[in-house]
C-alpha cells in the first residue's frame, strides 16, 4: 500500500510537470527545436496588413498519456483499497482491486481528446509586392500591424515572429 500512495506521488509529479506547458505552445512561430538552433534560415522582412483571431487544431497526445497514467494510478490505488475492504484484508481481493481500478482508471483516461483547439493568428502580409497569409499558434496581442520578421526553416514553412507583447496579465484571452 505504501508503494501505491508513493506511485499516486509521482503520478502527479508527472501532471505538474506537464500542465506547465499549455497544448499547442511548440507549434508557436518563436520556438524551435534543437536541431534548428545556431542555423543559417532564410529572413524576410514584411509588412503585417491584417490580424485575425483564429482556433488551431494541434495534437493533445502528451495529455491523453498523463491523463491515462494518472487514472491507472488512481485507480490502482482506490481499487486497492476497495478490494482489501470488501476482501477483508485478503491479498487477492486487493490483488483483483488493483487489476480492476487500474484498467478501469486507464480507460477513463483515454476519454481524453486526441486534438485540441489552441488561439492562432492568421496574418495577412505583404511580401515582394505580394499578399500572402499565414496561419499559426499564437494570440492577437502577440503582433502589430507593420513591420515584422518571416524566417523559414524549410520549404513553405512560415514563422511570422511576434512584433509586440501581451499585456502582463496572462490570463486574459486575446
Amino acid at each position: 500500500m505504501k508503494n501505491l500512495m508513493r506511485a499516486t506521488g509521482v503520478a502527479f509529479t508527472l501532471v505538474a510537470i506537464t500542465a506547465c506547458t499549455p497544448p499547442g505552445a511548440e507549434y508557436q512561430a518563436n520556438v524551435y527545436k534543437a536541431n534548428q538552433i545556431n542555423q543559417v534560415q532564410d529572413a524576410k522582412v514584411i509588412s503585417v496588413l491584417v490580424i485575425l483571431p483564429a482556433k488551431v487544431e494541434v495534437p493533445n497526445t502528451q495529455a491523453k498519456q498523463t491523463a491515462q497514467v494518472i487514472g491507472g494510478v488512481l485507480g490502482a490505488v482506490g481499487g486497492a483499497v476497495l478490494g482489501n475492504t470488501l476482501g477483508n484484508g485478503n491479498l487477492v481481493g486487493t490483488a483483483v482491486g488493483v487489476a480492476g481500478g487500474a484498467g478501469a482508471g486507464v480507460a477513463a483516461g483515454s476519454l481524453v481528446s486526441d486534438k485540441v483547439l489552441v488561439d492562432g493568428v492568421t496574418l495577412t502580409y505583404v511580401e515582394n509586392d505580394k499578399t500572402l497569409s499565414s496561419t499559426q499558434v499564437g494570440r492577437v496581442c502577440e503582433y502589430k500591424l507593420g513591420p515584422s520578421v518571416l524566417i523559414s526553416t524549410g520549404p513553405n514553412e512560415t514563422r511570422v515572429q511576434p512584433n509586440s507583447s501581451c499585456p502582463a496579465d496572462t490570463g486574459s484571452k486575446s
